[in-house]
């Protein structure tokens, strides 16, 4: 459904939001490692999120990423999809087709169009936070595969 870039920056961010929320700092080794990620595409992947705003890097012998605990509860997952895969998936054709609307609909259209709706406010409504925290206990989902 989504790139790879997208899949690897959407688990980036929901780690380096993790480990933020414990007050450290995570380095790039670390992440690459943690979300099964090349190393190189990675690094790629969390300059793009840092040029945006959605985590911090922090250069130095002490340094790595982070996210503020205040901006985990303002950074919906909407934002780190579109900047890293555009909004596409939200608003085109099912079946990849360039002309498919209302007007010339394909046959999946009127199906696929409840479904983008859903989708996207599901992106919109969910917060860093919500990913990270269940009836405010931490969820490591990712650490029980």
């Amino acid at each position: 459904m989504f790139s790879k870039s997208c899949e690897y920056g959407l688990r980036a961010t929901i780690f380096i939001a993790e480990r933020s929320s414990a007050s450290e700092r995570v380095g790039l080794k670390a992440i690459a490692q943690a979300i099964d990620s090349p190393e190189a595409f990675t690094a790629k992947i969390l300059q793009v999120l840092t040029k945006n705003n959605i985590v911090t890097g922090i250069k130095g012998p002490n340094g790595g990423f982070m996210i503020e605990e205040e901006r985990m509860s303002e950074i919906k997952l909407i934002e780190i999809i579109t900047i890293l895969d555009g909004d596409k998936i939200f608003f085109g054709c099912g079946l990849g087709l360039a002309q498919c609307d209302d007007k010339f609909p394909c046959p999946l259209h009127n199906q696929f169009v409840k479904v983008k709706v859903e989708l996207r406010k599901m992106f919109e409504r969910n917060t860093l936070r919500d990913i990270i925290y269940s009836n405010n206990r931490k969820n490591l989902f990712w650490l029980r595969r």
